[in-house]
């Protein structure tokens, strides 16, 4: 399997989902809706539709994940993972915090990442035991040793109203343990950030594979540790999931435990 072939597929892919976003970027006409605030405009599928063409057009056999299409199979060992627009309740906003992820998985394994924010350009991308980049340059997560010390960042799921009061302690504690916690509206440039040291610390929970399959690598390869909030390994089929430097990871799932009622 020639990976450098796959991940130049994997850029080109993204790249052309990125110049799609930006002609719709500000001009949306149509916002639907795939549940009370889970939002989905024409630029999500005309996004998702150019990246699975580019990337059939060189690997027609190979099985593709989509966030809105759902499941293209092919060969069971050969996964792409896309979402074509993370961040699409920002991008219908024009709110230039969003990104396209495409990640690869070979025998089931996720092999490189890439994580695209086409409003400033920024490329992060991983290639499995060879480090994070962006846009060229290695990244190293944060050196902060205590929560204290650090800045978080956080996501609220789509159901948040039916988990709400573990969702806000969990919101409360990191508040008020750290300088501050921030939410942007893409796990994927979450990933990303605690990847170049922007953050020290991201949780959340719900997500989809396609929301955390490229982050998850780019932030393992730069160094990050990534559990659920139990402290087991996390996968991408994994309903939460906790990525920090290192330093705070044990101060940090001592935050996210919630303690039972007596």
């Amino acid at each position: 399997m020639d990976l450098e072939l796959l991940k130049r597929v994997g850029i080109a892919a993204a790249f052309s989902g990125g110049k799609i976003l930006l002609t719709h970027f500000g001009k949306i006409s149509k916002i639907g809706k795939k549940g009370a605030i889970d939002l989905v405009t024409e630029a999500d599928t005309e996004s998702e539709k150019i990246i699975i063409k580019t990337i059939q057009n060189v690997f027609p056999d190979h099985s593709i994940l989509a966030e809105e299409s759902g499941l293209n199979q092919g060969s069971a060992d050969r996964l792409w993972i896309i979402d074509p627009l993370d961040g699409t309740t920002n991008f219908a906003h024009h709110l230039g915090l969003f990104s396209i992820s495409i990640a690869f998985a070979l025998k089931q394994e996720i092999v490189f990442g890439i994580v695209l924010n086409p409003a400033n350009g920024e490329l992060f991308t991983a290639t499995k035991g060879r480090g994070a980049l962006l846009n060229g340059r290695p990244l190293k997560i944060s050196s902060a040793q205590t929560v204290s010390e650090s800045l978080l960042v956080t996501g609220f799921p789509y159901n948040f109203k039916d988990i709400l009061q573990p969702v806000l302690t969990r919101f409360s504690n990191c508040l008020k343990a750290s300088q501050g916690v921030r939410r942007l509206g893409s796990a994927a440039i979450d990933l990303c950030y605690v990847a170049c040291g922007r953050f020290d610390g991201f949780w959340e929970q719900n997500l989809k594979p396609w929301d955390t399959a490229a982050g998850d690598l780019i932030a393992r390869e730069a160094g990050a540790i990534i559990t659920d909030f139990s402290n087991n390994p996390f996968t991408v089929d994994k309903t939460e999931i906790l990525a920090t430097n290192g330093y705070i990871h044990e101060e940090m799932l001592g935050l996210l435990q919630l303690k039972d009622k007596a």
